[in-house]
């Protein structure tokens, strides 16, 4: 059997595989000095390079508009930083934390919000000092019931590291919960081995993996193969969006996304508003068109297959939910005003008594309709 063909790391890479043209080879190792390159082989299959408006080539063949960062992007556009007791560890809320394994991908987002520190020149892992103080500081918690395996990408770990994170997250009593955020199912489908199912369960924890896909062609039969290799082993799965221009900021695209997850036996979790990392304004759609697909979705689609669409506020915040809202008080309280998902206005309950005069009013324009 032929080895399979390596993962694309520079433009001469994109460019022998036909991914890019001659002419862009200065623009594309300019963007390569600032911010890592990494495509593998079954991200490449997926490319149309006849396609200028590839989706899947949006997300990870660069781009000169990373290079011009807006004034409002930020180096640390969730506030990772100011929530960082011990290197390795980021802890915003009391019950979980985010342990940063190491710094390395499979592939490469254009839009990732952690660029900064996945670019060249990163160091690839937490150094073995590092992940003791981190470890001792999550035993040292007894408030932190979940930990977020996240990085880079930490299905990128041999199994035999991972195993050891596991085994040491197992003698922790008060953490019952280990989650993995990881795009690698979709992007390096093989990887997801027996090796490595066995690895994660090498603790008695109850793990979830998260998993990080954009577009529906990611979730190839390969990609569902190897999700259904972990969900058989007994490790359920959510899923992870970024609302992206150009990728999946329609309502047909997004619905055979989440239908997609749901087909796949993985639950969607969050569609993320994208952060505000440098250079990817080309990327950001605005809150009310998010919002607006938001509600569209509720009307298209079964409850298994909508997202909590969420904003990671700047400053280390946390999560905020962005969708659209459909209860407002009316002054007739104990009534609301309830707001179906086409937008229509209802009262509840029915027949309240002196219910606001807009209430009253829309609910006449809903008759006429």
């Amino acid at each position: 059997m032929s080895p399979s063909p390596p993962t694309l790391r520079s433009a001469a890479d994109l460019i022998g595989a036909g991914l890019a043209p001659e002419a862009r080879r200065a623009e594309l190792e300019s963007i390569a000095r600032s911010y890592a390159i990494g495509v593998t082989p079954a991200v490449a299959e997926l490319i149309d390079p006849k396609d200028a408006r590839d989706p899947i080539a949006r997300q990870f063949i660069p781009d000169l508009a990373e290079l011009f960062p807006r004034p409002e992007e930020l180096s640390d556009p969730i506030g990772d930083s100011a929530f960082s007791p011990v290197e390795g560890v980021v802890h915003r809320y009391p019950d979980r934390v985010l342990l940063k394994l190491l710094h390395i991908c499979p592939v490469y987002c254009r839009f990732c919000f952690r660029r900064e520190v996945v670019g060249p020149g990163s160091p690839t892992h937490l150094a073995p000092k590092a992940l003791d103080a981190a470890l001792a500081y999550v035993a040292a918690q007894p408030r932190i019931w979940e930990v977020i395996l996240t990085g880079g990408d930490p299905l990128t770990l041999s199994p035999r590291r991972l195993a050891d994170v596991m085994k040491r997250l197992e003698a922790i009593e008060h953490v019952k919960i280990v989650r993995l955020h990881t795009r690698v199912p979709c992007v390096d489908p093989d990887a997801v081995s027996a090796d490595l199912i066995e690895a994660l369960r090498q603790s008695a924890k109850t793990v979830y993996v998260a998993l990080h896909a954009n577009h529906p062609r990611e979730l190839t039969p390969s990609a569902r193969a190897a999700c259904a290799r972990l969900i058989d082993a007994g490790v359920p799965m959510l899923s992870q969006s970024v609302l992206l221009a150009g990728v999946n900021d329609d309502v047909e695209t997004l619905s055979a996304l989440m239908r997609g997850f749901v087909e796949t036996r993985v639950k969607p979790y969050y569609l993320h508003q994208l952060d505000l990392a440098p250079g990817t304004a080309h990327f950001r759609v605005e809150i009310e068109k998010g919002r607006e697909l938001m509600r569209q979705l509720r009307g298209r689609l079964s409850g298994l297959c909508q997202p909590a669409y969420v904003l990671d506020l700047p400053g280390g915040h946390g999560k905020s939910p962005i969708g659209p809202n459909y209860v407002d008080e009316t002054s007739a309280k104990p009534a609301y005003k309830i707001s179906d998902y086409k937008g229509r206005a209802h009262v509840y309950p029915p027949g309240s008594a002196s219910p606001d005069a807009s209430v009253a009013a829309e609910s006449a324009c809903d008759r006429v309709r």
